[in-house]
């Protein structure tokens, strides 16, 4: 919305002459100004002149005329050469003299062209700068002014413009109406009302008949100017007004209606009295019907459009552009035509759907789609009428159509000092009435005692008819808020109180990703939606838990509406984005949500926000809710040791996965056991399941390859998932023991069956080792001919120590020999 300032200072008492102070008053007040317009750049004598002779230069490619122009220069008229068509032999141009500098550094001298010597130039808007039109000359109305006299008072020249962004609760600011009564706020001026000083008299009869047969159209007026002359020139004031707001005069006709709806707020449009066919009706579109709009485009129209239609069919797209058919013609007999003026109010939905349906917004649909003030119809028509009249030479007819009717506002009840509690500042007296009135409300009170005899005062105000925001006691503060200045309400952070930080899950958390991150991890943010067809990637049975997800009312992307219940999906959609991007070694983790829905459907209440919830109801919305543990998710593919000089390197592999699962519990506090398992995603003889105890509490491994072929993976992509919250918290950790004696070190040889997991075999060791085994680790696994068939040597380093004396031989072995024969015991297991 573009505005100049001095359409707002019409309507403003006393509003600053200094455009950046009313900049700062729009911010204070929640608008956005997007750009201030302090006028072009433009240097050098620029008077207004009139043509006197023309002559059409002939030889050329292009037309070309040679201008006699009046420019009140006492040596006589100017000649200049001029290619636009759009003026005549006495019109009123704008004409730049020699030693002008037009925006964008144009200077403007006599200089000889096509034969003749140029004097000057006569411009056009956009040479201005003051419009886009460049299609002619700029005209200015007749009497406008004098030829000589200066144009750069004429054009508004010196006047800012203020560009602003309206947000679309803000409706009622796409006028010079709203942003003035904001300003009046902002500046605690006297605000005039536009629309006030319009009078509506009463009118007998109707204007022209009109039946509203779609609830989208609350109202509808209709007045008629009779004999107005559609040649008639737009006063070059109200001209002036719509090119500083972007909008380019075309005919007295149309720019009444723009200007008004500029002004007001509300969108207008002129039919051709003499076109209309019977009645006007509104409603819906049916099957098959057509309307060519005024741009001359023939659209198909949807069963959700919204018309308006006589006896002849469509003849408008309500709310968005009129139709063709209607549109104002040649005068008719006498020079003259009668115009009927359409001002409704229509539902701000349809219009929305209907603009982007067929990709055509107007400055009418951008207002009635953030909401019209449902009075303003009979006033805009009213005040539309009387400016053709004035400046057309018509006569308003009697009678007025004024069907359907606005809706009754709802008054809204709120505690006296709720602002002052809300901001935590005691406004001064009468400021919370001051500013509802200022907003448009009117208030009343209602005042008495309580049940502990304490007296209270309620403000119930009624919002006024273009604040159909106004619902609640939230919006009324805001209101009060917003005017008294948000920079008031003082910054204060509260006390943190002593003995608090972060929560031991908190600082587990950290620990775990901050324990990926210093192997060589990389923290991502996956997205946490995915689709059916990601479980038929992984292989999951039918009747997997994983696939019973919980659905997004309106998820941001179709093909993925359900929130995921495990973070593989998301990390390996960041997996293979990363390899597109060119990066070949990674190892990408999250610590993140998942959420798990109910077994059965559990009901949600729909408490009343009027109070606070019950106890009970809170209880019911948890209970409700899915739940949603914390996973620690990893991905790795390619090298996990890089090639070089050293090297040929080495790929990542399950095992790598496996030890990560095991830094994992060891950063939050816990070791966990590592046992084999079969689940998909995941290679089933690659696949660890990770334990606390007995209890699963994740997985790790190589992917499947039917996945990995699936989704489009570097081949043996490992991927680690952990229910963190399934893990054991510690409050108290045991200190690691350090003993100041020498360990003793034992290999060992066990050879068992090629089935036995080699955990389960370290798992046995450590029983079997006793106190004194403090550690141990395979380093080889071999299969040969010196191993029968279905079997394989594991060697492990087993590591003694006491803590209170140094072990003797005899003691390391008998410790040795306690563990082989645990594992021997369990497994079978044979030294070799």
């Amino acid at each position: 919305m573009r505005v100049p300032l001095s359409w707002l200072a019409a309507h403003v008492d006393g509003l600053p002459t200094d455009v950046d102070a009313v900049g700062e008053a729009f911010v204070r007040v929640g608008l956005e100004v997007e750009d201030i317009h302090r006028g072009p750049d433009l240097k050098g004598p620029l008077v207004a002149g009139r043509v006197l002779e023309i002559e059409e230069l002939t030889g050329l490619k292009k037309p070309i005329r040679w201008c006699q122009v009046d420019t009140g220069d006492p040596d006589g008229p100017r000649g200049v050469i001029c290619g636009a068509r759009n003026f005549a032999v006495g019109d009123l141009v704008v004409v730049a003299l020699p030693g002008a500098v037009l925006p964008g550094g144009f200077a403007i001298s006599a200089r000889e062209t096509y034969g003749h010597v140029s004097d000057g130039m006569i411009a056009s808007a956009r040479e201005l700068g003051i419009g886009s039109d460049h299609a002619g000359i700029l005209v200015l109305p007749p009497g406008a002014a004098a030829p000589g006299e200066d144009a750069t008072v004429l054009l508004g020249l010196d006047d800012p413009v203020v560009e602003l962004a309206v947000t679309p609760d803000r409706g009622y600011c796409f006028s010079v109406r709203g942003l003035a009564r904001e300003l009046a706020g902002a500046f605690d001026s006297d605000f005039v009302d536009p629309a006030a000083r319009v009078e509506v008299p009463a009118a007998e009869g109707d204007a022209w008949p009109v039946t509203l047969d779609d609830p989208a159209c609350a109202r509808f007026v209709a007045r008629r100017v009779e004999g107005v002359d559609p040649a008639a020139s737009s006063p070059w004031w109200l001209q002036r007004r719509l090119l500083a707001a972007g909008m380019r005069p075309i005919s007295l006709i149309v720019d009444v209606t723009n200007y008004v709806m500029f002004e007001l707020g509300q969108p207008l449009h002129a039919y051709d009295a003499a076109r209309l066919t019977g009645g006007i009706h509104v409603r819906r579109a049916a099957g098959g019907e057509t309307l060519t709009t005024l741009d001359d485009v023939e659209r198909r129209l949807d069963p959700d459009d919204l018309l308006i239609v006589d006896d002849s069919g469509p003849i408008g797209l309500a709310g968005v552009m009129g139709g063709a058919s209607t549109e104002i013609g040649q005068a008719g007999e006498g020079g003259t035509i009668d115009v009927v003026l359409e001002a409704a109010h229509f539902g701000p939905y349809v219009i929305a759907r209907a603009a982007r349906r067929h990709k055509l917004p107007s400055e009418a649909s951008r207002r009635f789609e953030r909401g019209v003030d449902p009075q303003l119809p009979p006033v805009a028509a009213e005040r539309a009428a009387r400016l053709l009249v004035e400046h057309g030479g018509g006569t308003i007819a009697a009678g007025r159509t004024d069907a359907g009717a606005a809706p009754a506002p709802t008054p809204v009840r709120m505690p006296l000092e709720l602002p002052d509690r809300v901001a935590g500042v005691a406004y001064e007296r009468g400021a919370t009435v001051r500013r509802l009135h200022q907003v448009g409300c009117s208030v009343e009170f209602d005042t008495g005692t309580d049940g502990h005899g304490l007296g209270f005062s309620t403000v119930v105000a009624t919002p006024p008819s273009w604040r159909p925001d106004l619902v609640q006691a939230a919006d009324l503060v805001e209101e009060v808020l917003r005017l008294q200045g948000y920079d008031t309400i003082p910054s204060i952070l509260p006390p943190a109180p002593p003995g608090r930080g972060l929560t031991p899950a908190q600082l587990r958390r950290r620990a775990v990703s901050r324990a990926l991150a210093e192997t060589g991890s990389v923290e991502v943010l996956p997205f946490p939606f995915v689709g059916a067809a990601v479980w038929d990637a992984f292989g999951l049975p039918a009747d997997d838990v994983r696939r019973r997800t919980v659905p997004v009312v309106n998820p941001l992307d179709a093909d993925r509406p359900a929130l995921s219940t495990t973070l593989l999906p998301g990390l390996i959609d960041a997996l293979v984005r990363n390899r597109a991007r060119g990066f070949s070694d990674l190892v990408l983790h999250t610590v993140e949500q998942v959420v798990l829905p109910h077994a059965k459907p559990v009901a949600m209440p729909d408490p009343d926000v009027a109070d606070r919830p019950t106890d009970a109801e809170v209880a019911q919305i948890k209970a409700a809710l899915p739940a949603q543990p914390v996973h620690v998710g990893v991905v790795l593919a390619g090298d996990r040791e890089r090639r070089g000089w050293w090297g040929p390197g080495r790929p990542a592999r399950w095992a790598d996965a496996i030890e990560i699962g095991r830094l994992v519990g060891a950063a939050a506090g816990v070791e966990l056991r590592v046992t084999t398992a079969s689940l998909p995603p995941w290679h089933p003889g690659r696949c660890a399941a990770l334990r606390v105890g007995d209890w699963i509490v994740g997985h790790a491994g190589e992917l499947h390859p039917k996945v990995v072929e699936a989704l489009d993976l570097p081949p043996r992509t490992c991927a680690v998932e952990i229910d963190l919250d399934a893990l054991p918290l510690r409050d108290d950790r045991p200190a690691p023991r350090v003993s100041p004696y020498p360990p003793v070190s034992v290999d060992v040889a066990l050879v068992a069956a090629a089935d036995v997991p080699a955990a389960e075999l370290t798992e046995a060791l450590e029983i079997g080792g006793g106190d004194l085994l403090e550690e141990v680790r395979l380093f080889d696994v071999y299969t040969g001919h010196q191993v029968a068939d279905g079997h394989r040597s594991l060697a492990f380093a087993l590591r003694f120590r006491a803590p209170d004396r140094t072990l003797t031989n005899e003691e390391a072995n008998a410790a040795r020999d306690a563990a082989v024969a645990v594992a021997a015991d369990r497994f079978g297991a044979t030294l070799r």
